[in-house]
This record gives structure tokens, sequence and C-alpha cells, in this order.
């Protein structure tokens, strides 16, 4: 029996998180359940976003299915003691350096997009994005310069093996699908880019069977709403990553359909939807659960190989969308329980 440690955190993350649970327990595989808090409800509980007993229960896990962090109530709190902190302390504790980001247009949803039908019906893609490492984690500061002016640095760094483990993983996604992978960098300005490049093509060699194509940032950001079809798989950096893939979920409708999964070298890995805890509609029932219903899918995936059972859940969430089922994101007046509903009636 497998055990899932569901922290659902802050904002609309208990009811999306409850939704995917629904949608998981209705399948009947056996999977147990422990709670645990984390983000600002982590902070409420045990004056930590992610307290020792969080951490407890998430090692026991086989996988972790985690719901948003951030709360406006905490944003004068030490940056150490913020709920986002959360989400980076369990990608640091459990190594968790792959970030799985797919997205793609269901039938049914052209309309919802900010790109012309035609243009948005092509996306199918997914952006591997690194991390654990970047400014995200490099040394970071305040102070004040020789002129007495304030300033701030962040330092983004790779070493090599970081960089060679991560396009591993964009080589073996794209070889899954449809055997072509872009790396996204911006190595005309920044050496951390240049050692990024060099990398990934001494790992392509590994890899003739996938087609490499190289591309700067700013011009994959255009690309992204100018042709978004012809990308299959981007492998990137955090920060680049980070900023790609949410663009890349408005092009595809809505942020509240896309799903994510963050891997390690285990096998365990954490499955949370890309949105944010959205607290303007938390507790109204407004909130889309596809995107937490989705993310449990690849955990089934790709953490418990139950990969029939994966298939079912996003043919069940692709049906709804198709039959008309909208939340308010969507252009729709289903509730977060009316929506599961939909996704359940075609389970």
């Amino acid at each position: 029996m497998a055990t899932i440690a569901v922290l659902a955190g802050d904002g609309i993350g208990p009811e999306v998180t409850a939704a995917a649970r629904r949608v998981l327990e209705t399948l009947n595989l056996g999977l147990s359940f422990e709670e645990a808090a984390v983000g600002g409800a982590g902070y409420e509980a045990a004056d930590h976003p992610l307290p020792p007993e969080t951490i407890a229960v998430a090692e026991r896990a086989d996988a972790l299915l985690f719901g948003a962090v951030g709360d406006p109530r905490f944003d004068m709190l030490e940056r150490a003691f913020r709920p986002e902190q959360a989400i980076l302390g369990l990608r640091k504790h459990f190594g968790l350096f792959a970030n799985l980001r797919p997205a793609r247009l269901f039938a049914g949803l052209e309309d919802a997009s900010a790109l012309r039908p035609e243009v948005a019906s092509a996306i199918d893609m997914v952006i591997v994005r690194e991390l654990t490492g970047d400014v995200y984690f490099g040394a970071k500061g305040q102070g004040r310069n020789a002129e007495g002016l304030r300033e701030g640095h962040d330092l983004m760094r790779y070493d090599e093996a970081e960089v060679a483990r991560i396009a591993r993983v964009g080589f073996e996604t794209a070889r899954k699908r449809r055997g072509k992978l872009t790396s996204v960098d911006k190595a005309n300005v920044l050496e951390t880019s240049q050692l990024w490049r060099d990398v990934v093509l001494e790992v392509a060699r590994d890899y003739p069977d996938v087609t490499l194509s190289h591309m700067y940032v700013d011009n994959a950001a255009m690309q992204l709403v100018r042709n978004p079809g012809q990308f299959d798989v981007i492998v990137t950096g955090n920060l680049f990553g980070d900023i790609l893939s949410d663009q890349a979920s408005m092009c595809a409708g809505s942020i509240g359909m896309l799903p994510s999964a963050a891997l390690g070298a285990t096998g365990k890995g954490l499955y949370e939807p890309i949105h944010g805890s959205a607290p303007d509609i938390a507790g109204r029932g407004k909130a889309n659960p596809c995107a937490a219903i989705l993310s449990a899918a690849m955990m089934l995936r790709h953490s418990l190989g139950q990969a029939a059972a994966a298939d079912r859940i996003d043919a069940a969430v692709a049906d709804a969308i198709r039959g008309g089922a909208r939340t308010a994101d969507l252009g729709g007046t289903l509730s977060t329980e009316a929506m599961t509903d939909a996704v359940l009636a075609h389970l």
C-alpha cells in the first residue's frame, strides 16, 4: 500500500487537494493518506512554514501531493519564515531537482486562450525546469554600495553536474515524446548560460535520436505566443523555467489547468498545480481543481507505477472539458465540487 502525504497549504490549496484526493480514492488503488501543515498553515501550527512534523510525514510517504502556499498575513515575516519557503525547503530536503510541467490545450478550451484558436490548439509540450539551483538558491543579500545606495544581489550559478542531470531528464522526456528538445538559455550575455549550453551539447552525444536546438530565453518567450506548436520539450534553468511555464499556462487557456511534478533521483516526487494560493477566492468554491487532479495523475505515473490509472484521470478531465464543464477561470459557473463531480462522472 502506497502512502501519500497531503500537504494542502494555504488559500485554495485545501480545496483543490481535497478534489484530487476524491479522484484518487474513487480509483480504489489502496492508497493511504496522511495530512500535514505547510506554508502559512505550518507557521500557524508550529511557528515555521515547514515544521519538523511535516518533514517526518513527507519522509514516511511514497509521494507528496501539494496544494499551494502563500498568505498575505505573513508577508512581513523574515524571509526564512514566509510560507513560500516551505516549497523551497521540500525541494532541497528531498533533492527534487527536476520539474516537469506539461502544457497542452484541452479540446474545447480554444476560446479560453489569449492566442488565436488555430495557434493555441497546437500547444502540446513539456517544460523541464531545473529546481534546486540558479538565483533562487544562490547567495543573496542586501547592503549599501560605496556611494551609500541600497543594493541587492542574487547569485546565479550552476555546476556542470547539475546541468548534466537536468539535461538528461530533458533528453529522456523528449525521447518518450516526439524526439525534439529545445534548450533555453541566455548564453550571449550570461556565463552561467554558456556553461549550460556547453554541457547540454556534451550530454546530447548520448542521445543521437533526439533533435536538439538552442534558443535564447527572450526569443523563447516570443515564440511561445507566436508559434507554440513548434515546441515538444523545453529544458531550462530555474529562473527562466519559472517564467516560461507560467506563460505557457496562459497560452493553454488557464493556469488552473496545468499540473507539475518535482522529481529527484529516488523516484519520490512532489506533485502540485502550478497556480498559487489565490487567497481572494479561498473558501468560496471557485477554484479550478483540474490542475491538482492532473497532478495526482502525474503522481500515479511517475512515483507509483500506475500509468493506466493516470491515463484514466487524464481522459476523464479531457472528457469533462470537452463536455462543457467549466469553472469561472474558464468562463463557466461550476464550483470546485461540481467540477470534480464532472470529472468523476467521466472517470
